[in-house]
């Protein structure tokens, strides 16, 4: 489990002595940003230029696997797909100062894009193909893949021996969490042998920034290995119906610069499902930071594990039907 309160020396002062140590003097300025699991600022230099300065939850992540994220953003970035990679400042990306490791990047600004448009979906569709092509021309050789047993079975078992669910549910709890993951061997069985390529891994609609020119895309934090249509799948919203028109869409653009195995949407209600089992382990990691606990109050009573178990029991059947359809 992370350290107690792991950002708690991480003052104001600190963090502009830190940005400051890297020979970019500041004005003062200084706002933090929404960030749980890192925490981001942004800061006013002397030469009126603004930064983004992203300080690393320690323990999370290895030197090499922060470098592996900055290295496949800064190739995305030299092939002009428009990604926000960390400055390049004395021949490096990721600095220390103060027993922590944090990273400069310059600031995008932007608004939430429209989803509801088909333009925009299609326009994201060929930047996400873009990043694929890239994606799959090597693989990452620290960073880990997003499979049943990271994002499944190793958070189940955090969970459980961590005793975070309460006792009266444990059972009903794990029982419905093993059938969840049958559910997702059953999918990745009928996928069968799908592509696996480097991905942005958190693709939602938080981490894209939509200026006149089009999706930036933010926050590499997440990237690991995995098959495409984890980077598809968050980008999608509405009933049955609504998700087949937007994948229609997205895929429309992507094609136009990589291949879709349709195999892969057999994965979607099973990614689906992986991900509402490693966030609630996630909450869990890092419940010693005191951010957690203010941000999510209701995670250690009955009630937030009831609703996970109505949850998953609502995934298990949508993972045997017949996969999203683009139209």
């Amino acid at each position: 489990m992370d350290t107690e309160a792991p950002y708690a020396g991480l003052t104001p002062d600190r963090v502009l002595d830190a940005v400051e140590s890297v020979g970019l003097p500041c004005d003062g300025r200084l706002l933090a940003l929404n960030s749980f699991e890192n925490r981001v600022y942004q800061l006013g230099l002397a030469d009126g230029r603004q930064v983004i300065a992203k300080f690393y939850r320690p323990g999370r992540w290895s030197d090499a696997a922060i470098l592996e994220e900055h290295e496949f953003t800064r190739e995305l970035a030299a092939r002009e797909i428009p990604v926000v990679a960390p400055l390049v400042i004395g021949g490096l990306t990721l600095h220390a100062h103060g027993g922590h490791r944090f990273a400069v990047f310059p600031r995008q600004g932007g608004r939430a894009p429209e989803f509801d448009r088909a333009d925009t979906l299609e326009w994201m569709g060929r930047f996400l193909g873009r990043i694929h092509a890239v994606g799959a021309l090597q693989d990452f050789a620290v960073r880990p893949s997003l499979d049943i047993e990271t994002f499944g079975v190793e958070p189940r078992d955090f969970v459980l021996d961590g005793g975070f669910v309460p006792p009266e549910l444990e059972e009903t709890w794990l029982g419905v969490v093993d059938q969840a993951l049958e559910g997702v061997e059953r999918s990745f069985d009928r996928a069968g042998d799908v592509a696996i390529l480097r991905l942005h891994g958190d693709c939602h609609q938080g981490n894209v920034l939509w200026t006149d020119d089009g999706p930036h895309f933010v926050d590499f934090d997440d990237s690991r290995s995995g098959p495409a249509v984890q980077d598809l799948w968050m980008l999608l919203s509405g009933d049955e119906t609504e998700r087949g028109v937007q994948l229609g869409n997205i895929l429309r653009g992507y094609e136009q610069f990589a291949e879709f195995d349709d195999r892969e949407l057999y994965l979607v209600e099973a990614l689906r499902t992986l991900r509402l089992i490693h966030y609630s382990a996630w909450i869990a990691r890092r419940w010693n930071d005191p951010a957690f606990p203010a941000a999510f109050p209701w995670f250690d009573t009955p009630r937030y594990w009831q609703d996970r178990i109505l949850e998953l029991r609502e995934q298990i059947p949508l993972m045997d039907e017949s996969p999203i359809r683009p139209a």
